[in-house]
């Protein structure tokens, strides 16, 4: 069974010339860090200095802050369905139990920027809706190998990790372990 999905309908659009597009690429990544240290009112200047790239460069990809932020979060989305696909032959719950982590990752950045995003807006459902199109078919085959508890939507398994993902820990030991048991959670007891 194939994790693929078409992302089309989210996917950034990013330059054609090789130059540009790394540029491109390094200011999301520039702005990703940026935002998950300082929110999503971190410095453009900053962003595109980390980027090593000029103002200028930044506002021609990015003409907006919102612009910026919508880019991030379905640049995120995109690397999260195309993880559902690289781990797809794996085994069954090896395949879901690593998703699921890359998913924690996710969270981390998602909640900074799902703030300033509007949640009714199209773009999110189209989001939300990859997220499911990609996870669900690795719930469908750990729990068709007897490895996922069978009693298991992929719309809670998305819920109850977001959830334990955005709880504050004291420190990453105790946020790895709790998560670590929500994953567990999902487990057929052996």
């Amino acid at each position: 069974m194939s994790a693929a999905v078409d992302t089309t309908s989210i996917a950034v659009q990013r330059p054609h010339r090789a130059d540009a597009r790394r540029n491109f690429d390094a200011l999301l990544t520039a702005a990703r860090t940026a935002f998950g240290e300082n929110g999503t009112d971190a410095s453009l200047e900053d962003i595109a200095r980390r980027a090593e790239v000029g103002i200028g460069t930044l506002y021609r990809n990015f003409p907006t802050r919102a612009a910026l932020i919508e880019a991030v979060y379905i640049d995120g989305v995109e690397d999260l369905v195309r993880a559902a696909a690289e781990v797809a032959s794996l085994p069954p719950w090896e395949a879901l139990e690593r998703w699921l982590w890359r998913f924690v990752d996710y969270t981390a950045t998602k909640k900074v920027l799902i703030e300033a995003l509007n949640r009714e807006s199209a773009m999110i459902k189209s989001c939300r809706d990859a997220f499911f199109h990609a996870g669900e078919p690795l719930l469908l085959r750990a729990q068709a190998s007897g490895d996922a508890r069978p009693d298991t939507s992929i719309d809670d398994v998305m819920r109850l990790i977001a959830g334990v993902a955005g709880v504050s820990f004291p420190n990453a030991e105790q946020r790895q372990r709790v998560l670590a048991m929500a994953i567990d959670g999902l487990r057929v007891p052996r």
